[in-house]
Parts: structure tokens; C-alpha cells; sequence
């Protein structure tokens, strides 16, 4: 019994002190131990989008003709991977089988117009020469209103980095004012954490000023925005905020020279949402969650229409002293919610300061202020989730501390809103309200992939100032009463039946407890699952000790067996009175001696004669009949016989959406969906066999379905990356079987993207990173060699 577990069963004892403690925390143990559920990476729109490739699908760039030496041609950017990209020279049309992979770091690729000002020669490649009689003519109109790849992407500092990468220290950019949307004032990169801005005013250096941003936030612009839309450049204002007019200006100039020097590119900002138009009026009414303290929702009002777009709302408070809480909003601003919402989702509506009401009712409310409610088609989603639900785990803002990301669970979901408890914070607070479209939550594990601290959960450590006992048999109960129970003993020499391992049975504490019956029991069922021939069988035999007079609590037990994870639900007794009976019949379901594990202990001789049984039989049991459990999710370790395997459905492998519907001219037969690969499993084993040494079994697959053509030209990529082979030979092998598994041949391997292998694979955003990463090496290595 662990030390920990033993303290809590003393934690109602005078004299017991408790204090928080910080330990290392690791989501995957943190999910494992729990069962808990992390909340879907596709719920999270900011971060996929943040992972895209800075190149886009349609873009246009000059890449060298690989039929001719000293020629270019134009090409369009299909689609991309990471570093790579798939391109068609432009001619080509619809037909896709002269498409070609290049790696932006290595291949020799320019934006439109190089060739004209470097004097070298534009000439269509051979095999589509004679397609048009006029190439002037045509590349006219295919460059017309087409975007070429930008220059300081295909080389430079910047070169195939990817858009949030774009973002460096010290980068100057506009930021809209919280209470005017048509005031702007320049404010510097402080720090950059996966795409989550540190911004400072320029012309501040007070760090308690700095705001948080994600990249993506409309009130973020480049620098000119303002002037280009006749927009006004006006400092912040506030009490440390008391510069003159001239320091403000000269800090602006000082800073707008120094951008210049190494401007923002302008693909930061491709991905910003177009703003909806509104159809709010001033005097509506709506309910929102608290800007200040969003741990409530609350009656606003429309104060002010700006344009189109923006609108002013202040939180409604009646009483004559009130300093107003406004904000800028617009159409598609979180947070905010049609009259009625909370009535008809069942969440409390605070009442607005100053209403002399009891109980709130909008209709009284509506009539006391002479207002109208805002019109339901203003709220076009109010009601969507994105894959958020209950219990779920995932990383969030402190909302009064914008610099702190915490550990997160969320209690409630309701409509477009997640209610989520902070935890490891050193004062407690309420559960915060967001909205499912915030860019303040990030997927589990996020932090970390970013080298951004994580506020987690602290444990709790009982510091006893009683006497403490050790465990010896013999030692009596220092806790007396109904839901306690004296020690349990663990007696090595009974029989142990044929599911459990008498040499690990032997290995176990001789005792467990005293304590709450309900944890005693359930350390010591922990300790028999560990020591089952097949941990899963014992789980489910467990599953069938049940009696409907017992007081029972459920009680969630755990296993491993051969890298694979097992957890059933079991009911345990929770009176002592009830204890030798649940005992007895834990025995009797896994046929060994009664008296293996129970509040009796066996000194020498067992009293049933037990020492005498087979191995795979015990005579105590011959004539009873044990019922056999049904089939369910644990039962993978099979039964005494095997039951004849059922096949496995496979599951497709989805290539993600958002690289599906930019690609151009991607034409196919074939489900858009679907990656649907005709190559054999061996064009998986040769890819993976870049970055991993041929195992035999690994080799026997590749002889049953060998693709000789395949084969030998991998023979010759295998010579120019034994580094790589050195390097990752282990991480690729252990998720070979998975490969196979889902048929994820060659082909298919090569099309994983990080949001596919995250959804297939299970897989936490760290290892699917270092994933994703082998395998755009071998993408790299595969392409450089047969480009050509």
C-alpha cells in the first residue's frame, strides 16, 4: 500500500496537518492514471491554423526546368507538407502526373519576375511545348490577379519557415484600440509562444502594461494599416501612460524606421478572419459573459454603432454612482448570447446592479427600461460546440493573470460556452466562462511543445503528528468503525489458481492496511492484477464479484499487459462487516485458494488443504459452476481457449479537411476523403527503412510483399542517409505496427499530416511533432533522390 494512499485513510484525525505541494507533472501519466480525456486538437481552430505551411495552394513561383539547364518555368503550389511542396508547372492544366515535390530549403525556387530582372530564360518544358503557340500570351493570363510565393519565404532568414515562425522579437505591428475601433497605435513583440503575442506599446517600457494576443486576434494589423484605411494613429491612454505628444511620436517614428530595416511579412495576417457584418442597433439588449470577471454572464446593452462592423456594448448596472464597463465588439465576438440563453440552458443570469427585483425576468426588464431584445438572427452561432464535452482536459488562460496557462478541466458545456476549472492556482477562484472559439484554451500538451511554463495540479502531502505504525503482520487496526477494516494479508503459500503468478504473488507485501475498507481493497486487487499471467482476463473476471446486498462505491482498476493499457469499473464493498464475504468471492472468481488474500492469515498450513491442488485445477471449485463473463472492451487478452478471432474493422485514414479543400486542381476518381493507396505494405517498410535499421521481422515483411522496383530504388537512398539511420532507428519502429494495422502503405505514409497523425495515431502533440518530423525527413530524402 502506498505511502500516500495509507495517509489518506487518516486524513479526518486530529493532529493531521495537509499542504500543497508542486510536482512534475506529465499529461500522458497525468491521462493514463486518470482515464481522464483530453479535449480534441481539432476543437482548437487558432492552433491548427497556426500550424499551417506560410505557403498557400494557388501561389505562383519560378522553379529551374529540370529539361533544360539555365531554363525556368513557372509553377503553382498544389499543396503543401511542411517544408515541402507539390508543384505543376504551369501548362499542365488539370493533368497532375508531371507534379513534382521540391523542399523549399534545398530546391532552387524564386517569386514571379525574377527571371526578367536576373536575365535568365523562361522556356515551358518539353513535354507541353507545343501545347500553345503563344506562351507570352498564356502566361499573361495565368499570372493575372494570381498571388506569387513571397521572396523572403524562398530565401533568407525567413526561408520555409512557417507563418507563426514569421514572427520574431522586437517585430512592429498595429493594434486596434479595446474602446475605439477606428484608433490604432503601434505596439512591439515582446515574446512570441507558439503564435501567443507579449505585446508593449511603443513608447512603454513598463512590463506591467504588456498585453496577450494570439496572432490571429482582428485588433491585431501590420504596421501602415492605419494610415492605408484612413484609420487614426493615437497613443493608449491611462494613468502610466502620461507621455507627451512629442515622446509618443518620436518613439513611433524611432519604431516605424527600425520596421522597415526587417518589415512583418504580410503572410502573418492571410489567415485573419473577415469580419462579419452586424445587424445591431443601439438600446438592444443581449446577455454576455462578464468582460472584467468572466465568471458570470450578465444583461448588456448596445450603446453605440460604430459602422457595419463594430459595436459598443456596456454591461447594464442602474445605479447612479456606476463607472461603465464598455467594450468593442462585433458580429462575430465570443462570448455573446441572445436574450433568454441562460433561461433556456439552464445557467444563472446575473442580476444588473440596481434592479430592485427579487427574481430576474427579462420580460420585466425589457418593460422597466423601455429596451428591445436584440434579435436572435444576430447570434448566427450561439449554439455550436466544436467537440467540446464535459470532464474533457485541455490548457487555459488565467483570465486575471493573461501570462499564466494552467491546467484546465471543463465542468459544464453548454451551447457555444465551456465553464472550466483552473487547477494548481494559489488562490481559489470560480470556474471561468469561455467561449469555444477563444483564443485563450489550447490542446493538452500545447505548453509543452512550446517551452511555456504550465500551471498544474499540486499534490497533496498529510503531514501526521500522530504516532505513525509500520506495516507487521499483527499490527492492530488503529482505526475502528463501520467503514474500516483491520489489516488484509497476502498469504504466499495458498494456491493461487490458474490466472495468477504464484512467483509474483510471493513478491507481494505480506499485509495491506489498516484503513477505509474501499482503499485497502482496492491496493490489494491492484497488486493481484499485477501479478495475473494476463492482467486483462483477471479485470473482467473482477467484474463479475458482485452481490446486490453489498454497500458498494465503484472504484476504477487498472493494467498493462504487453504495452497496451486495461481499466474496468469495479464495484468494492464498503463496510467491514462485508469484507471477508468480497473476499471470498474475488477468490472463487479466480479459482485459487479462499484464504489467498483476506483478513485470515495462514501461518503455516492452509486449513483447506490447498498446497495439494495442480496447477490447473483446485477441487474446492469442481463443483461449482463459475459463470464466464461476456465478451467487452478488455477482453483482448482472450480466455483459457481462445475464442475465434473476430476480424478487426479497419478504419480509413482521413487526410485533414483544410488541405483537401485548398488544393488546386487536384482532380481524382477517387473519395476526396479517403487516402485510398494501392502500393503494397513493403513500400512502408522501405520508406520507414531511411530512418530505422531492417529488423528481421521487419525484414520478413518486406520479402512476403516485395515491390522489386520499388525496392531497388530505395537501395540507393539507403546509402546517402546512414546518419539518419543511426539517429532515429528506434522512434519510427515503435509505431511500425500501428502502420500496419491501418494500412498506411508508402503512399499514404507520405500524405500523414500532423493533424492525421494526432486523430489516428492517439498520439499527444509532442511525440506527434517528433513524428511528423521523421517523416517529412523521409519525404525529404525520398523526393531529393526520385524528383528527377
Amino acid at each position: 500500500m502506498h505511502i500516500h494512499t495509507f495517509l489518506q485513510c487518516f486524513s479526518f484525525l486530529p493532529g493531521m496537518d495537509c499542504v500543497e505541494e508542486e510536482v512534475d507533472f506529465n499529461w500522458e501519466e497525468y491521462l493514463e492514471e486518470t482515464g481522464a480525456t483530453a479535449a480534441p486538437h481539432t476543437s482548437f481552430r487558432h492552433v491548427e491554423l497556426s500550424l499551417q505551411s506560410s505557403f498557400q495552394p494557388g501561389m505562383k513561383l519560378e522553379v529551374a526546368n529540370k529539361g533544360s539547364l539555365d531554363t525556368y518555368w513557372v509553377a503553382t503550389i498544389i499543396t503543401t507538407c511542411g517544408q515541402l511542396l507539390l508543384l505543376r508547372y504551369c501548362g499542365y492544366g488539370d493533368d497532375r502526373k508531371a507534379d513534382f515535390w521540391c523542399d523549399v530549403m534545398t530546391a532552387e525556387l524564386h517569386p514571379v519576375g525574377w527571371c526578367a530582372q536576373n536575365n535568365k530564360t523562361l522556356q515551358p518544358p518539353e513535354a507541353i511545348k507545343e501545347k500553345y503557340s503563344d506562351w507570352t500570351e498564356f502566361l499573361i493570363k495565368e499570372l493575372t490577379g494570381s498571388r506569387t510565393a513571397p521572396a523572403n519565404l524562398l530565401e533568407g532568414p525567413l526561408r520555409g519557415k512557417n507563418t507563426v515562425d514569421l514572427i520574431v522579437v522586437g517585430c512592429i505591428l498595429e493594434v486596434r484600440d479595446a474602446f475605439e475601433p477606428s484608433v490604432y497605435w503601434a505596439a512591439r513583440v515582446q515574446c512570441n509562444v507558439g503564435g501567443r503575442l507579449c505585446l508593449s506599446y511603443v513608447g512603454l517600457n513598463d512590463s506591467s502594461d504588456d498585453m496577450w494576443m494570439f496572432y490571429l486576434d482582428t485588433r491585431l494589423r501590420p504596421l501602415g494599416w492605419a494610415k492605408e484605411n484612413n484609420l487614426s494613429l493615437k497613443p493608449p491612454t491611462g494613468e502610466s501612460m502620461n507621455l507627451s505628444s512629442s515622446e509618443w511620436t518620436e518613439a513611433l517614428d524611432e519604431a516605424t524606421a527600425e520596421a522597415l530595416k526587417s518589415p512583418l511579412p504580410l503572410e502573418v495576417f492571410k489567415d485573419h478572419a473577415d469580419l462579419s457584418t452586424h445587424s445591431f442597433r443601439a438600446g438592444m439588449k443581449l446577455e454576455m459573459v462578464s468582460p472584467k470577471e468572466p465568471f458570470h454572464i450578465c444583461p448588456v446593452s448596445v450603446t453605440k454603432v460604430y459602422n457595419e462592423y463594430y459595436f459598443q456594448i456596456k454591461v447594464d448596472d442602474l445605479t447612479a454612482e456606476a463607472t461603465p464597463t464598455r467594450v468593442v465588439c462585433h458580429a462575430d465576438s465570443p462570448s455573446i448570447l441572445p436574450v433568454q440563453w441562460c433561461l433556456k440552458n439552464g445557467v444563472g443570469l446575473e442580476r444588473p446592479q440596481g434592479f430592485e427585483s427579487q427574481d430576474f425576468d427579462w420580460a420585466d426588464y425589457l418593460k422597466h427600461t423601455g429596451a428591445e431584445a436584440a434579435s436572435d438572427m444576430c447570434f448566427p452561432n450561439a449554439s455550436q460546440s466544436r467537440g467540446f464535452c464535459k470532464d474533457m482536459w485541455l490548457e487555459a488562460v488565467n483570465p486575471l493573470q493573461p501570462s499564466e496557462l494552467c491546467v484546465a478541466r471543463i465542468t459544464q458545456v453548454k451551447g457555444r460556452l465551456l465553464w472550466l476549472r483552473l487547477e494548481g492556482l494559489t488562490k481559489p477562484q470560480p470556474d471561468c466562462i469561455v467561449d469555444v472559439e477563444s483564443m485563450n484554451i489550447f490542446p493538452v500538451g500545447w505548453c509543452e511543445a512550446n517551452g511555456y511554463p504550465l500551471t498544474h495540479l499540486l499534490k497533496t502531502v498529510c503531514e501526521c503528528q500522530v504516532l505513525m505504525v509500520s506495516y507487521t503482520v499483527g499490527q492492530k487496526s488503529l482505526v475502528n468503525g463501520k467503514y474500516c477494516c483491520s489489516q488484509l494479508f497476502v498469504n504466499h503459500r495458498c494456491f493461487s489458481g490458474p490466472y495468477l503468478n504464484k512467483g509474483r504473488i510471493a513478491e507481494l507485501p505480506k499485509a495491506v492496511g489498516p484503513g477505509k475498507c474501499a482503499v485497502v481493497l482496492k491496493e490489494i486487487l491492484t497488486m493481484l492484477i499485477n501479478s495475473a499471467y494476463k492482467p486483462g482476463r483477471v479485470l473482467r473476471e473482477l467484474q463479475m464479484v458482485e452481490d446486490p446486498q453489498w454497500n458498494c462505491q465503484e472504484e476504477t482498476l487498472k493494467a498493462k499487459y504487453k504495452g497496451k493499457s486495461y481499466r474496468s469499473t469495479m464495484r468494492i464493498v464498503r463496510t467491514a462487516d462485508q469484507v471477508l464475504q468480497f473476499c471470498r468471492r474475488v477468490c472463487e472468481r479466480l479459482q485459487c485458494c479462499p484464504n489467498l488474500f483476506g483478513p485470515t492469515i495462514v501461518s503455516d498450513k492452509c486449513p483447506e488443504n490447498c498446497f495439494s491442488q495442480t496447477k490447473t485445477k483446485y477441487t474446492y471449485y469442481k463443483k461449482r459452476k463459475v459463470g464466464r463473463p461476456s465478451l467487452g472492451e478488455n477482453a483482448q487478452d482472450g480466455d483459457m481457449t481462445k475464442p475465434a478471432r473476430r476480424r478487426k474493422k479497419r478504419k480509413a485514414i482521413f487526410v485533414q479537411k483544410k488541405r483537401r479543400t485548398s488544393i488546386v486542381g487536384y482532380h481524382t476518381t477517387e473519395s476526396p476523403q479517403v487516402c485510398q493507396t494501392k502500393n503494397t505494405h513493403s513500400e512502408i517498410f522501405t520508406c520507414i527503412s531511411l530512418v530505422t535499421p531492417e529488423s528481421k521481422q521487419m525484414q520478413a515483411h518486406i520479402k512476403v510483399q516485395k515491390c522489386i522496383c520499388f525496392q531497388q530504388q530505395i537501395l540507393c537512398i539507403k546509402q546517402e542517409q546512414a546518419k539518419l539511420v543511426k539517429q532515429n532507428q528506434i522512434f519510427m519502429l515503435t509505431h511500425t505496427p500501428f502502420f500496419l494495422l491501418k494500412d498506411i502503405d508508402g503512399q499514404a505514409l507520405l500524405l500523414l499530416t500532423l493533424p492525421t497523425v494526432q486523430e489516428c495515431m492517439d498520439l499527444k502533440l509532442g511525440p506527434a511533432i517528433k513524428l511528423c518530423h521523421q517523416i517529412e525527413r523521409v519525404k525529404v530524402a525520398f523526393y531529393s533522390q526520385f524528383a528527377n
